[in-house]
């Protein structure tokens, strides 16, 4: 609703739809920047494009480049082309490549991909190599994508193990939550929910930018109050619009336009006065 109050006050100040919309873009991403910095950074979006032009090509020219086919994959799944990932990271899987890392990638890359078989198998072996990789990421994913799944007792069983691995994290509990409420424990999940938001406000602040979205998800009343606050805003500003924009008047009346009393010259006046 704010967003469509502020495109109408934008199309009245510039007189272009598509103008306003523009702007509209580019204060978002702008304002998001400066406050809240929950949209990805379109700075970062288009290095890490150019960066994965740049390893594709590599690739083409040399298909043996496992080091860069490994850098592509983790782009590829970042960017959620879980296909892509996996048909660039097997051949390093084939080669012989099987460390933690590379078990990782692909397993959640076949996750994402449908092939919950292989992606858990991969999972169970990179466990066995190091099971606290990243943190705890190997159960933060297994929990991710057994949630979108439907295995609620398993995303319930690997998330509350990522929670206890990883004490301050806002996502893992947030997730935790909802499987709870999947699985009918509605008190749990709304405890889940509370120390997520709890966690995140005591959290330092480059944890809070990263977690931000997550917190708001967990407690989702907080993001409307501030719509609700740039509504109103927008909605003032608005109402006083008409003030500050100058309307022709109705009547062209005055030295020019009419006679003494506002009539319309006749046309009887003018031929007199050609006649003089």
């Amino acid at each position: 609703m704010s967003k469509w109050i502020l495109w109408l006050f934008l199309t009245l100040l510039t007189g272009s739809p598509l103008l306003s919309l523009g702007l509209i873009i580019v204060i978002i991403f702008v304002a998001d920047r400066f406050t809240w910095q929950v949209l990805p950074s379109p700075v970062r979006l288009l290095k890490r494009f150019q960066r994965a032009g740049q390893l594709a090509g590599t690739i083409l020219t040399n298909p043996h480049e496992r080091r860069a086919r490994h850098e592509l994959a983790d782009i590829r799944v970042e960017q959620r082309r879980y296909a892509e990932a996996v048909d660039i990271l097997r051949p390093n899987l084939e080669a012989g490549d099987e460390d933690v890392d590379t078990l990782y990638l692909l397993g959640v890359a076949y996750l994402g991909a449908g092939d919950a078989q292989r992606g858990e198998l991969l999972l169970d072996e990179a466990a066995k190599l190091d099971a606290g990789h990243k943190l705890g990421a190997i159960d933060l994913e297994r929990g991710r994508f057994r949630l979108k799944r439907g295995d609620v007792p398993g995303a319930v069983e690997a998330l509350e193990r990522y929670c206890k691995v990883r004490h301050g994290t806002v996502e893992g509990r947030y997730l935790l939550a909802k499987a709870l409420s999947r699985a009918g424990r509605g008190d749990d999940a709304k405890r889940m929910r509370d120390l997520a938001w709890s966690e995140y406000v005591v959290a330092p602040r480059f944890q809070r930018r990263r977690e931000r979205k997550w917190a708001w998800r967990a407690r989702p009343s907080r993001p409307l109050m501030y719509a609700a606050a740039v509504a109103l805003v927008l909605g003032l500003l608005a109402s006083m619009l008409p003030r500050f924009i100058v309307t022709p008047e109705g009547d062209y009346g005055g030295r020019y336009g009419s006679g003494a009393y506002g009539e319309p010259p006749s046309a009887v006046g003018m031929e007199e006065y050609q006649g003089e």
